[in-house]
């Protein structure tokens, strides 16, 4: 579970790493009451990245231009994701902008330490420039300091820039996390750092041990995470096939396979995986019935492919969701005979083809619920591709 950037200072302030004075904004007129001077930094707080590029950060320099641009970017969705909070941050003008993390290295098992002078948005046109230290026995300040060695810093910059990876590993640790990630580390003009955004992945399976963690994903509005899906995400004004994954790697893979056997993909949803801290059952059922429900709402798609590995929901208990989802949209055969026939091509033309193909327990079961909607369940993700782009052709 990745934390929004304002939880992830949160952590940054207690563990002593800098961050500036900001002030978490619910709605609009919060910044009414706004503490920190202007010019300040208004930033959608998604778990998404790419915000800045469609606008989900901006900085403002007096009230009444503030309370507009926060109202323009809670109504603004970065890729599918619509803030329910934004942070509003002191500016900061940074001479130089590095990249700092610390995750695991999943190769040799030990935790590693990142960093690069090219940070911000140049960190993904120079990923041949970051640099790594490998933890191989207990931490010392002489791993931070061979980081920051590596990366070319000199003087004073070699200090400050190694007090803060210390303070991202000691994070890392104490929490359990999978990422601490600090891009761009800012770096005024005197040498001053100061972290400018932050990223922390937490290890679900690690939560039981850190209920501290569970309470600062969970204060939003003081309810637990929603069970609906993220919104369906356009991504081709010309394709005709949409797609539905659980999981952002099965989702990316399967959009890849589409486009190599020449299809189009008009749209996809990622209804989540199950690793999720909050995941169950009954959470990740309704999720996939209202992501069925978003993805035909589009008139242009045509087919929907439904890719799904399954471990915590067994196969039949999914496909039992798909087949109550279709007998509700399509008519059953024994009162086709009823329907007018333009009506019926009306209705057909409305709902999309679905292609299903399922992974996990209990296939027989599921083949069983989906024949009783006429929809075959596929059992290779190559063959389930070709027949999709097959029926858009």
């Amino acid at each position: 579970m990745d934390l929004l950037e304002y939880e992830a200072k949160e952590l940054f302030r207690e563990m002593g790493i800098p961050v500036l004075p900001s002030q978490r904004l619910d709605h609009p007129k919060d910044l009414k009451g706004l503490t920190i001077p202007y010019p300040v930094v208004l930033k959608s707080q998604v778990h998404m990245g790419g915000r800045g590029q469609v606008g989900g950060v901006k900085c403002v320099e007096n009230t009444i231009d503030a309370i507009a641009t926060a109202q323009t970017i809670f109504n603004l969705p970065v890729m599918g994701e619509y803030p329910k909070v934004l942070l509003a941050e002191a500016k900061y003008n940074a001479d130089r902008e590095f990249y700092l993390a610390v995750t695991l290295n999943r190769s040799v098992r030990r935790p590693i330490l990142l960093g690069s002078q090219q940070g911000g948005l140049e960190v993904q046109k120079s990923l041949h420039k970051i640099q790594h230290v490998i933890v191989e026995q207990q931490f010392s300040p002489y791993y931070a300091r061979r980081l920051a060695l590596k990366m070319g810093l000199q003087g004073a910059l070699i200090g400050a820039v190694s007090a803060v990876i210390e303070k991202m590993y000691q994070l890392f640790v104490q929490n359990d996390l999978d990422l601490v990630e600090i891009n761009p580390l800012g770096v005024s003009a005197g040498g001053d750092v100061m972290a400018l955004d932050g990223k922390v992945s937490v290890n679900d399976d690690a939560l039981a041990r850190h209920p501290q963690l569970v309470s600062r994903m969970t204060k939003l509005d003081n309810q637990p995470l929603e069970g609906e899906p993220s919104a369906v995400v356009e991504i081709d004004p010309e394709g005709q096939i949409g797609i539905v994954c659980n999981g952002a790697g099965l989702t990316m893979a399967t959009m890849d396979l589409v486009y190599q056997a020449g299809g189009k993909a008009g749209s996809f949803l990622n209804i989540d995986g199950e690793t999720r801290w909050d995941s169950s059952p009954t959470l990740l059922k309704q999720r996939l019935e209202q992501g069925l429900e978003q993805m035909i709402q589009s008139q242009r798609i045509r087919v929907v492919l439904v890719n799904l590995i399954s471990n915590l929901v067994s196969c039949d208990e999914v496909a039992e969701v798909i087949a109550g989802f279709l007998n509700r949209r399509v008519p059953t055969l024994h009162t086709l005979s009823d329907i007018r026939p333009d009506t019926l091509i009306a209705q057909a033309t409305k709902t999309p083809w679905l292609v299903v193909r399922l992974v996990g327990s209990r296939c027989d079961r599921a083949r069983e619920y989906l024949a009783t909607a006429q929809m075959p369940l596929v059992e290779s993700l190559d063959e389930a591709v070709n027949l999709v782009v097959s029926r858009v052709q």
